[in-house]
């Protein structure tokens, strides 16, 4: 098996396609995974958004605006299912796999043209199973994907390569606009851009022009439809809100043990006790910044959960590659990446299958809670069961932003904007498990006359 991928051969990705093929049909038939918070959040936003309102302007979430129109877009086709995003999400898997293993032939970054990384890199994607899945963190890493690629193209070409500069920016913004925390991204590729390649003034200009480009785009949207204000109101407090720990690092730890170690190996061996091109060791520091400041995106992103490591993977992948080509003994590999692409993905699935427990904030719980609210329901509160079975109807969807939001002090038009918001919707039922809802009546006596509480945190729509 390993031989056969090491091969120069195009037609190697048709093994790599059958892999995938292979462990989505085995998924699909013994997994049974309940529906995340994240993923059940993104299928309400593209539903809402569907209803013609506008998000920040009124949809208090956390999500990019354009992984928004995306989720749009995949509610407006297949509506409110699941397993559109799991396909979709292996669609944009498989274009990852085979962009990045054309990159590392293309700019001879191994001393070998080999389909090993694509092999790899997939294996990776299954060290959980909402890596496999559409999320934010995919479709904006997909473009932070592409602009690796122009910023290994210029530790090669030996001119002034004005549009791959331009390039580099534009795919740093476009992510930046799927994923917001991806931000993190931008000191990288001016770090990057002038220690490694060597960007002069007018090349790091030209970069960061592209990189507002996509952003002062979809301000233009923003202020088009007169919510501009808003936007620029929400996105500082997407990163001052309170985290979603899903998960703990103690699972993190577990999943990534082999791949981790197999990565330090991988460094050894091709910085210690081998040569390289001068390309290659600006290609190798490339890699090492990036493993930094996508160890900062997941650190600091505020749904703290395993499909956040996607940024990562392809610097594990390549050090990975490295252990596999450059590695002396053959049993060692041979065995390596056995363990990579079989028992890793198996022993993986397993553990997340097994212990529910570790997920038990992660996963949407479907025993419990399931009352069906025909009107449209919304909810103030982490637990999102009550989503499962009604719609989602109301400005106030990511609950940690909501709740920062809520509590800022206003002035007299923000007071007015607020209360428009919450008016021109009128959620039907209002879950208020915190008491969210009942501080904000206090100040929109309005408000309170159109809501009464049967029960307490359940406030309902008076007729």
């Amino acid at each position: 098996m390993y031989q056969f991928f090491k091969v120069n051969d195009p037609f190697r990705l048709i093994g790599v396609s059958l892999f995938l093929i292979l462990w989505t049909l085995l998924y699909l038939v013994f997994s049974d995974f309940p529906i995340t918070a994240p993923q059940l959040g993104w299928m309400l936003l593209g539903q809402r958004l569907g209803d013609g309102y506008f998000l920040y302007q009124d949809i208090i979430d956390d999500n990019g605006p354009l992984s928004a129109g995306f989720f749009l877009f995949l509610d407006w086709i297949f509506g409110r299912n699941v397993m559109a995003y799991e396909l979709v999400g292996r669609g944009f898997i498989m274009f990852q796999v085979i962009y990045w293993n054309f990159t590392l032939i293309r700019y001879r970054v191994f001393d070998e043209n080999t389909y090993l990384p694509a092999m790899v890199l997939l294996a990776l994607f299954h060290l959980s199973f909402d890596l496999l899945g559409l999320t934010p963190a995919l479709l904006g890493s997909t473009f932070l994907l592409l602009a690796l690629n122009q910023l290994f193209s210029q530790t090669v070409l030996q001119k002034d390569s004005s549009e791959s500069t331009l390039l580099i920016g534009i795919y740093g913004g476009l992510a930046t606009g799927f994923h917001p925390i991806y931000i993190v991204f931008l000191p990288f590729m001016i770090f990057a851009g002038i220690a490694i390649s060597g960007f002069s003034f007018r090349q790091l200009v030209l970069s960061l022009a592209g990189y507002l480009l996509p952003l002062l785009l979809i301000s233009v949207f923003y202020y088009w439809n007169e919510g501009l204000d808003e936007a620029i109101q929400i996105w500082p407090l997407i990163f001052l809100s309170e985290k979603y720990h899903y998960q703990p690092y103690s699972l993190w730890l577990g999943l990534a043990a082999i791949p981790l170690s197999l990565a330090l190996l991988g460094f050894l061996v091709s910085s210690i006790f081998r040569g390289a091109t001068i390309n290659q060791q600006k290609q190798r520091q490339i890699m090492l910044i990036w493993m930094i400041f996508a160890g900062i995106g997941i650190f600091f992103a505020k749904r703290q959960a395993t499909y956040q490591w996607v940024s990562l993977l392809p610097m594990l992948s390549y050090l990975i590659t490295s252990f596999l080509i450059y590695t002396k003994k053959s049993v060692l590999v041979r065995v390596s990446f056995s363990v990579l692409i079989f028992l890793l993905p198996l022993g993986c699935w397993w553990v997340m299958r097994s212990q529910p427990e570790l997920n038990e904030q992660y996963f949407v719980d479907q025993k419990s809670g399931q009352e069906n609210y025909p009107d449209g329901v919304m909810i103030l509160g982490d637990r999102l069961n009550g989503y499962l079975n009604s719609r989602f109807t109301g400005p106030f969807l990511n609950f940690h932003l909501s709740k920062l939001f809520l509590e800022q002090e206003r002035n007299l038009t923000q007071r007015a904007k607020l209360f428009t918001m919450i008016h021109s919707q009128k959620p039907p039922v209002i879950l208020d498990p915190e008491g969210v809802f009942e501080r904000l009546l206090e100040d929109y006596p309005e408000l309170e006359r159109e809501y009464a509480q049967p029960t307490p945190g359940v406030y309902r729509l008076i007729d």
